[in-house]
């Protein structure tokens, strides 16, 4: 009797461990990102959470407990994201994890939390491979994906008269990704296609001179570019002094997000196909409320990172109070099928490839008071843009 009633005691003890953290007084989420590599999104998007985070608490925070983020810098690297998310699961003892920007670096963070069975809503990673190829029971995305952006663009891009295309893309899995899945997509609305040349300068380091010139020769009648950041500025300002892009179409991820558009101030350039974050120009409820509150704090306004950070807490928020626990598989339970509120209106987390439906905006790069800003934009619904159940069975791992 008295072995059975230390048995009974231990199972207790083990039941109750992984619910640990919600005895505490507070719930940690354990953030990751790449700070010191991409401070123009990545300052934002840390503004955005700590929005976040304050508005929860005053809410009450997570069933009563407060709400605490421990951010750590993965300097742009995947060894360290994997040290860095080490750290916070054993020393910190984090209910989870969330974040990441580079989408090598996200798929790094997913595969430790599939080893070591810990919940992960990534942030911002984009490659398809994250909830598809490698995509795993422990892992969850916020962004719009490679495909979902992709096939947004499409719709407008197969519409344009050109049939000589060229690609430029950073040489690493996000711009691997955008392009493959571009080309697939275009290809099967416009069979009329060629695809004349690709560019793949190395992410952060682009000979932008070399990249035009070979561009120009292959003489497209369109241009994808998949660039962003400080490549981006370098490939238009090359690209406006030889003319590469006068007269010819061009499709871009990410330009229209003002961390990417104004840098290019009085030098964007107009007409351009773009995904990106007119905030100026968005009079729903929902993010009227967010600029306001995003303003008041910072006298700032927001860049698309500031929406992916706060939206990336409030999810985690709102998984943790549905939970009621710690436990990772009750945290999954919770956060398959959810829905919940954005700045960008309802989104909700799938449950057959753990991504979720927040949208993104379309429209074209314009210059106004010297400035680029985005023109012609309207809000793509995320759940629009995805393939149907039986093709992301074929491409997506059983659990």
């Amino acid at each position: 009797m008295r072995n059975y009633l230390i048995g009974a005691g231990l199972a207790v003890l083990v039941a109750g461990m992984a619910d640990a953290a919600m005895a505490q007084s507070e719930i940690k989420i354990g953030e990751i990102n790449s700070y010191s590599l991409l401070p123009a999104f990545t300052e934002p998007y840390r503004k955005g959470w700590q929005l976040a985070v304050e508005e929860i608490n005053a809410a009450g925070g997570i069933n009563g407990k407060k709400l605490v983020v421990i951010s750590k810098d993965d300097n742009g690297k995947p060894a360290d994201a994997q040290t860095a998310a080490n750290e916070l699961v054993s020393s910190e003892n984090v209910a989870m994890l969330a974040g990441t920007f580079l989408s090598n670096i996200g798929l790094a963070v997913s595969d430790f939390a599939n080893q070591k069975k810990v919940f992960f809503l990534a942030a911002e990673p984009l490659t398809d491979a994250i909830t598809w190829s490698k995509g795993n029971r422990y892992t969850f995305r916020l962004r719009p994906s490679n495909y979902m952006q992709a096939a947004m663009l499409v719709e407008a891009a197969a519409k344009l008269p050109a049939k000589r295309w060229a690609t430029i893309a950073p040489n690493y899995e996000y711009g691997q990704s955008a392009v493959a899945v571009f080309k697939k997509l275009m290809s099967e609305k416009r069979p009329d296609i060629q695809w004349v040349d690709e560019q793949w300068p190395p992410q952060g380091k682009i000979d932008a001179g070399p990249v035009v010139q070979a561009v120009a020769a292959a003489n497209p009648e369109a241009i994808l570019n998949v660039t962003f950041g400080a490549d981006l500025v370098k490939l238009v300002r090359e690209g406006n002094t030889r003319g590469l892009f006068k007269d010819r179409a061009v499709v871009s991820f990410l330009t229209g997000e003002p961390e990417y558009l104004d840098p290019l101030k009085d030098e964007t350039p107009e007409g351009w196909i773009v995904t990106g974050y007119p905030w100026y120009a968005i009079k729903t409820p929902e993010h009227e409320a967010f600029l306001k509150a995003y303003q008041a704090k910072f006298k700032d306004y927001p860049r698309l990172g500031s929406i992916v950070g706060y939206q990336t807490i409030k999810s985690a928020a709102a998984i943790l109070i549905k939970a009621h626990s710690t436990d990772p598989e009750k945290l999954i339970a919770a956060t398959e099928g959810l829905s919940v509120s954005s700045p960008f209106g309802e989104i909700t987390f799938r449950k057959i490839d753990h991504q979720s439906t927040l949208g993104a905006f379309v429209g074209k790069t314009a210059l106004k008071d010297g400035k680029g800003v985005m023109v012609e934009s309207s809000y793509k619904k995320g759940s629009d843009y995805l393939p149907g159940d039986a093709e992301i069975e074929k491409l997506r791992p059983k659990d």
